[in-house]
């Protein structure tokens, strides 16, 4: 049998993600608004021509740019230094824009949103040389984007408008796709889900923010239903998801796939809502970070031992990129200004 919530709870739960979602919604729209129709250079940064890569090869920080003007949203790279916690020199720009992007094994993942805004993301994979080598349409508004440590698989999240059970809100929808095969999962949401051992449907299931394990078939994601979360463990070939531990979103498995870095609930106020924690997978030990304030992001991995994420600027409309210790010692560090959407390039 189903576990079952609370009418109340529900209703809340219900509605303060309808309220996020729909800012979420608004803020993706304002940013494509304000997008160029001409390029230009940043300051101080090296601009590559159409045909130029960026670095693939280990030790650089790839992100999108939040510099407001006419790079807005460009893809820029920064060299790494020292022990992988700063970064070094100007900013290198590329020809692409995402609103969304992960890069892994001189692959590149892009999310963008076309200029039909509410219903349609452009879905765009290119290899090491910036080349396109796969293009689709999802659904929706681009919100979270990874690839595998190896570049074979990739999974985007969409805000799906009109797509929710209970009349005009927000839903999410998460595909997966096996760039080696072609093979893709439109929704995974229609995997059999396994809660806390017991099969499990209702209608009001929402899968969101995937991460991969490194045999590129287990993944892990948040499972948002009956008023709660749960990080689910998923199998691409059997199709199914497995229930974890609760109040766990947008999960980031660690490149030694021990730890899972992800945002806690810890209050109902929008602007107060989420910590970051690390799990520890052997033991289920939760560490919160030294990072106190709100983190509405997938953090990723800069190490083994240190976590980056996006965080809204104070002053201006950006983002900056933070990094913390993965073992909650130290304190937050400004890895990256006007910076949104990071990852680090391996091989």
């Amino acid at each position: 049998m189903p576990i079952t919530e609370s009418p109340h709870r529900t209703k809340i739960f219900i509605a303060s993600v309808s309220v996020l979602l729909t800012i979420a919604v608004v803020a993706v729209i304002v940013a494509y608004q304000g997008r160029p129709t001409a390029r230009a250079g940043i300051k101080g940064t090296v601009v590559l021509d159409a045909s130029s890569p960026l670095n693939t090869g280990s030790g650089y920080l790839v992100y999108k740019t939040t510099v407001a003007g006419p790079d807005f949203g460009t893809l820029a790279e920064r060299r790494l230094s020292g022990a992988a916690t700063t970064v070094t020199g100007a900013p290198t720009l590329s020809s692409i824009q995402c609103d969304r992007s992960y890069t892994a094994a001189g692959i590149l993942l892009c999310l963008r949103a076309d200029g039909n805004l509410v219903r349609v993301a452009d879905v765009e994979v290119y290899d090491r040389n910036l080349k396109p080598i796969k293009k689709l349409q999802a659904a929706g508004i681009p919100n979270r984007a990874r690839l595998s440590a190896d570049g074979r698989m990739a999974a985007w999240t969409t805000f799906v408008a009109g797509d929710a059970y209970n009349g005009p809100a927000f839903s999410t929808r998460t595909s997966v796709l096996d760039l080696k095969t072609g093979a893709l999962s439109d929704s995974i949401e229609s995997f059999a889900v396994t809660l806390q051992g017991r099969p499990y449907h209702a209608v009001d299931e929402n899968v969101w923010g995937v991460t991969f394990a490194a045999d590129d078939n287990t993944f892990y994601a948040t499972l948002g239903t009956g008023g709660r979360t749960w990080l689910v463990r998923g199998d691409v070939a059997a199709r199914t998801l497995t229930t974890v531990t609760d109040n766990v979103e947008c999960p980031s498995l660690s490149p030694d796939g021990k730890s899972i870095v992800f945002k806690k609930r810890v209050s109902d106020d929008a602007w107060k809502m989420w910590r970051l924690e690390v799990l520890n997978l052997t033991t289920m030990a939760e560490t919160p970070l030294a990072e106190t304030r709100s983190v509405d992001d997938q953090a990723a991995w800069l190490d083994d031992h240190t976590v980056m994420y996006a965080v809204p600027q104070t002053s201006g409309s950006g983002y900056d990129v933070w990094s913390t210790p993965a073992d909650g010692s130290g304190q937050p560090s400004l890895l990256a200004r006007d910076a949104f959407s990071p990852s680090v390039t391996s091989g």
